[in-house]
């Protein structure tokens, strides 16, 4: 049985990509062919609404965070800790590491899982958090800046001046390329990817050992 890093079984592959350039899309398409989908920004939705961390947010941010129905909300926190990098390192001390525990059991989960052949890590600051250490391979999601943008509008409402904004807080994007050790071209139809995705996946798992 070949060994990945930290003696896996399987290998782990890290996604990379520009905001927009369709990661999600292409990590359902890696699920369609038999890999488990860590989605780090959906935990992290799941974090924030747990009585734990509504108890935090509560006594820090008050009650202006949260919704009518008790939920917390997202863009008001995000407006609250906006430009501010002590409450943004704040938040990210609350959340990364509850995020980080829900990820080891999903991956203690799915090693013991015989149907899933490979697990794929879904998470936004894969290279700033250095989780690009623990994955076997790294695949770049590539993506033209004005498809990436049509989508941002569509599905954030963001302007193109915000798009920038955030991407100049990441690692740019041709350093990430540098480092990927796969490139998917996702400007195309999902036929496309898919064909591109199933190629990748067979060139990892051929890599074993």
């Amino acid at each position: 049985m070949p060994n990945w890093k930290n003696n896996r079984h399987k290998p782990v592959i890290g996604l990379l990509g520009g905001i927009g350039s369709g990661k999600s899309c292409i990590a359902r398409q890696f699920a369609s062919l038999g890999c488990a989908v860590i989605d780090s920004d959906a935990v992290a939705h799941e974090v924030l609404q747990t009585a734990d961390v509504k108890e935090i947010l509560r006594k820090w941010l008050g009650p202006a965070v949260f919704r009518e129905d008790g939920s917390v909300s997202r863009g008001a926190v995000a407006a609250r800790i906006f430009n501010n990098p002590e409450s943004t390192a704040r938040l990210n001390g609350i959340i990364h590491p509850r995020v980080a525990q829900n990820r080891a059991k999903a991956m203690a989960q799915f090693l013991a899982d015989p149907a899933v052949i490979a697990i794929v890590w879904d998470t936004p600051l894969l290279l700033e958090a250095g989780l690009d250490q623990e994955c076997d391979a790294v695949v770049f999601v590539k993506a033209p800046i004005e498809q990436r943008l049509s989508r941002i509008i569509a599905t954030r409402g963001w302007s193109a001046e915000e798009l920038d904004r955030r991407e100049k807080l990441q690692i740019p994007l041709d350093k990430k390329a540098d480092i990927a050790d796969y490139c998917i071209d996702n400007s195309g139809d999902e036929t496309s990817s898919h064909r591109q995705v199933q190629r990748v996946l067979s060139q990892i798992l051929a890599s074993a050992g």
